[in-house]
């Protein structure tokens, strides 16, 4: 295999250890920082993409790396990150709050890898809710959110990404 074909994945590899780093983050408390990994994480998700097409170097486990990587960056890490720093309060109900929105994330993933394309998303992409949960956290830092508003919030983000009703067209 050539070695541009690997770059790409280089890029998918970054993603995951962002994503990794979001979560390293959240447990020394750093917050902002690991808000900012998630969000650094899409832009090289973007450029994953991108990367695989413009170098033709597009492959099946390019796919199911992106998807895996996806979901710790983009599902895992922006629902442990809410969780720690404003669900907690809530107790059992936050960890399920938590759990719904990376289980959501998974199965969207998932759908999405094993559907035919034809240019439209079924549900929001994960990549996009995990960035609002890090947007809104960054939000949160300096302005106060009612818990009970970002509780429904994330049931709302859990929901779009499954959602058949929500279709937005690729650019």
């Amino acid at each position: 295999m050539r070695v541009k074909a690997h770059i790409p994945n280089m890029f998918t590899f970054f993603n995951l250890t962002l994503g990794i780093l979001a979560i390293v983050s959240i447990i020394n408390e750093s917050y902002t920082i690991s808000a900012l990994l998630i969000l650094t994480a899409a832009f090289t998700d973007r450029l994953d993409g991108q990367l695989a097409r413009k170098l033709d170097a597009e492959s099946e486990i390019g796919k199911e790396l992106d998807s895996l990587c996806d979901l710790i960056s983009f599902g895992v890490a922006p629902a442990v990150l809410i969780w720690s720093f404003h669900l907690a309060t809530f107790g059992v109900i936050g960890i399920l709050i938590m759990i719904i929105f990376s289980i959501s994330g998974a199965y969207r993933l998932a759908r999405y890898n094993i559907m035919e394309f034809d240019g439209v998303y079924m549900g929001i992409p994960i990549t996009m809710c995990g960035g609002i949960v890090a947007l809104m956290t960054l939000y949160s830092i300096n302005y106060q959110i009612n818990v009970y508003f970002i509780g429904i919030m994330m049931l709302f983000l859990s929901y779009s990404m499954i959602s058949k009703r929500i279709k937005l067209k690729k650019r």
